[in-house]
């Protein structure tokens, strides 16, 4: 991210940094926008249910690095925090989750750094997610700067049960009793459970469709 200015104090440095993320927002949010009518125009639905977008705070950012045992400074910030800018696409199905980063990873100018999969190996706690880190240019009259964006995919099930187990974190700080943590597991199996009931659900009622129009 070279277009961070050298000579100029903290707060410009900061305030550039920040523009540059807000920007890459904007592209990625246009990508999926498109892809999102693409689907539409294409097979007349889209598996995105919806789609959410935030930039950390200050607050965030320091007591990310601090947790990490990381010097607060701008340079550490942009070079070992990937998820700054955040982009969460809620979708219907499992299998949407891999088909919808597939068609974010073959765009030409985004390039995919790492890649989490917590649906195929979930995290003890039975958390479930498909994480990947991107970076995409910023297009500016200086030239171009590449970047970092993280992108979580999930199902609508995944997220309520990510939003639950959130609140848990901060209210217990990190350190949630051992029956709230095993209810906690119980209630991700029932999720993976629902995902894969509504999933079969869905494709019996496709197929008892293309049955009534052949027929």
């Amino acid at each position: 991210m070279s277009d961070i200015p050298e000579n100029g104090n903290q707060m410009d440095q900061w305030n550039s940094v920040m523009f540059l993320y807000d920007s890459a927002l904007k592209e990625i949010k246009t990508k999926i926008d498109i892809l999102n009518g693409e689907f539409v125009h294409i097979y007349g639905h889209t598996p995105i249910e919806h789609i959410k977008y935030r930039l950390k705070t200050p607050e965030s950012i320091v007591k990310k690095l601090k947790a990490d045992g990381l010097e607060v400074s701008i340079d550490n910030m942009v070079e070992k925090l990937s998820d700054i800018a955040g982009i969460r696409i809620i979708c219907s199905f499992t299998q949407d989750i891999y088909q919808i980063a597939d068609r974010i990873a073959r765009q030409k100018d985004v390039s995919v750094l790492y890649v989490k999969d917590y649906i195929r190996q979930p995290k003890p706690n039975g958390y479930k997610s498909y994480h990947m880190v991107v970076t995409l240019p910023v297009y500016l009259t200086t030239g171009d700067v590449e970047t970092k964006v993280e992108i979580q995919i999930r199902t609508v099930a995944m997220d309520f049960w990510a939003s639950l187990e959130h609140k848990i974190y901060y209210k217990f700080e990190g350190n949630a009793p051992d029956d709230l943590e095993a209810e906690l597991k119980a209630c991700a199996d029932m999720v993976d459970m629902l995902d894969a009931k509504m999933f079969s659900l869905n494709q019996s009622i496709l197929e008892l469709g293309d049955e009534r129009a052949s027929g």
